[in-house]
């Protein structure tokens, strides 16, 4: 019984415990992690499939970049990781990048609980003290409030010991970290944001502000979600956060103002003027090619020896054969 309550202990400490690591977070294994996730939804047709990865990156001291992951591997009992695809995958990595070791783990999950306690132990032989980062789930992020402030539904724990009732227990610690980005890593991620060499600037601008506004429409969707919730009762009402959308909502412009309408009717007309104009611009040029094309070709038929007995000469005009 006594093991079953330590079991549902939270595995987390307080608030009140800080970390002191300094933790520098690339954009790669974001990226990493995220594609893993996508990846295994749509292979497994489940919203929040188990997801388990290593982390690669430097440590010196207090101070942990994290740099790389790969993908891990699971025995058939399900809780037991495949030690030897860990070991030979830490190797290859290994050989590629030299300075680069084993420091921790990553998962999907909404918190760190005793299951999570149980794969910890398991990368121990590999590093004393193995980080966890946990990519939660984006509904899970967005309901919770995020004290410390960052935008990215990831989180990192450092594993420590916790001694209770005489007994000594691994927890976990809670750890800021921040995003470092290299050049090459920016030039990269806005390659990749772009959508690689294939599409043109125009494609580049209008994918980037369909990504802006998709962004808008669902933080103002889950606001509406909010705010709907706080009236039926089912959430908690954060006053701050109340005024703060209050205040949001009287600084927008009025909308079904006459004059706002005929402006915007304007400047609507003008786009598509310039979308018409610029198609019919095209479609001269092509037209023109084909013209230009066309000459060519008959031309150049024209200019073939013996036909009708005409060639040109001088100046280009046509001269005959005959003597006069």
């Amino acid at each position: 019984m006594a093991s079953m309550d330590t079991d549902e202990l939270p595995v987390v400490l307080p608030s009140t415990t800080t970390s002191g690591l300094s933790i520098a977070l690339h954009p790669l294994p974001i990226l990493n992690i995220s594609e893993h996730l996508t990846r295994l939804r749509l292979q497994t047709r489940s919203k929040v499939p188990f997801v388990l990865g290593a982390l690669l990156g430097t440590q010196n001291g207090r101070d942990v970049e994290i740099v790389n992951t790969f993908e891990l591997a699971m025995e058939d009992d399900g809780a037991t990781v495949d030690q030897g695809f860990l070991i030979a995958r830490k190797e290859q990595y290994k050989q590629v990048f030299p300075s680069l070791e084993f420091i921790g783990w990553y998962t999907v999950a909404e918190r760190p609980t005793s299951r999570h306690i149980a794969l910890h132990e398991q990368f121990t032989p590999y590093s004393s003290t193995p980080l966890l980062l946990i990519l939660q789930p984006s509904t899970v992020f967005a309901a919770s409030a995020d004290a410390s402030g960052q935008s990215l539904p990831l989180k990192a724990y450092e594993p420590t010991t916790e001694i209770r009732d005489r007994k000594t227990r691994s927890v976990f610690i809670e750890a800021p970290y921040s995003v470092e980005t290299g050049e090459a890593e920016r030039i990269a991620v806005d390659y990749t944001a772009k959508g690689g060499s294939g599409g043109t600037s125009l494609e580049s601008h209008l994918q980037t502000q369909r990504a802006a506004v998709k962004m808008l429409h669902d933080r103002i969707l889950l606001l509406v979600k909010y705010v709907t919730e706080v009236i039926a009762g089912s959430a908690k009402k954060d006053h701050a956060t109340l005024r703060a959308l209050s205040a949001l909502i009287a600084s927008l412009p009025a909308s079904e103002n006459k004059e706002f309408r005929e402006e915007f009717d304007t400047e609507y007309e003008d786009v598509q003027l310039t979308a018409y104009l610029a198609t019919l611009t095209k479609s001269a040029n092509l037209l023109n090619d084909l013209v230009d094309k066309h000459v060519v070709l008959t031309s150049s038929r024209e200019d073939r020896p013996g036909m009708g007995g005409r060639r040109r000469g001088m100046m280009g005009r046509p001269t005959d054969f005959g003597f006069h």
